[in-house]
C-alpha cells in the first residue's frame, strides 16, 4: 500500500545567496527548466516528425521582499559597471523549501547575477509595505534533495 506524502507549503521557504541566509523574501518564482524542441522531418515518414531535445533554458529567478535597506541594491551594483577594472564575480544561490517534520527541498542555481532591481512603488493613498524586486539571471538549476 502506498504511503501518503504531506505536501510542502509554498509560503515556508528561505533563500541563500553566496552562502548568506539573511534575506527573507516574500515570494520566489522562476524555478523552471525547459528544453527546446527540434522537430526533424524524416524522409519517407509522412505520418509524424521526430522531436529531438534542443538546448535547455532556465528563466530568471524573481525574488520579492519588503524593502528594508540597501543590501540588494549593493549586490546589484557589483554588476553595473564592469569597466572600472574590477573582476565581476557571479554567485551561487539556494532556494530552500521547508516542509513538515523538518523536511527540506533545495534548488541551487549557478553563475547567478542580478540583472534587474526594482525599487518600491510609492502611493500615499495606500497603507502597504514597500516591496523591492530582484531578478537573477543564472546558468543552471539543480534539485539537491
Amino acid at each position: 500500500m502506498a504511503q501518503r506524502r504531506e505536501a510542502f507549503g509554498a509560503y515556508y521557504f528561505t533563500v541563500q545567496i553566496d552562502g548568506v541566509q539573511d534575506c527573507f523574501f516574500r515570494s520566489c518564482s522562476g524555478l523552471k527548466s525547459e528544453s527546446e524542441i527540434q522537430e526533424v522531418a524524416e524522409g519517407g515518414n509522412n505520418t509524424t516528425t521526430l522531436k529531438w531535445i534542443g538546448r535547455n533554458k532556465f528563466p530568471n529567478i524573481v525574488l520579492k521582499q519588503g524593502f528594508a535597506g540597501p543590501t540588494l541594491w549593493s549586490l546589484r551594483q557589483r554588476f553595473l559597471n564592469d569597466s572600472k577594472g574590477k573582476t565581476i564575480t557571479r554567485f551561487t544561490g539556494t532556494i530552500i523549501q521547508l516542509g513538515p517534520g523538518g523536511k527540506k527541498e533545495k534548488w541551487q542555481f549557478k553563475n547567478g547575477w542580478i540583472c534587474k532591481w526594482e525599487g518600491p512603488d510609492f502611493d500615499a493613498s495606500k497603507n502597504e509595505i514597500s516591496i523591492e524586486t530582484i531578478e537573477i539571471a543564472h546558468e543552471g538549476l539543480e534539485h539537491l534533495s
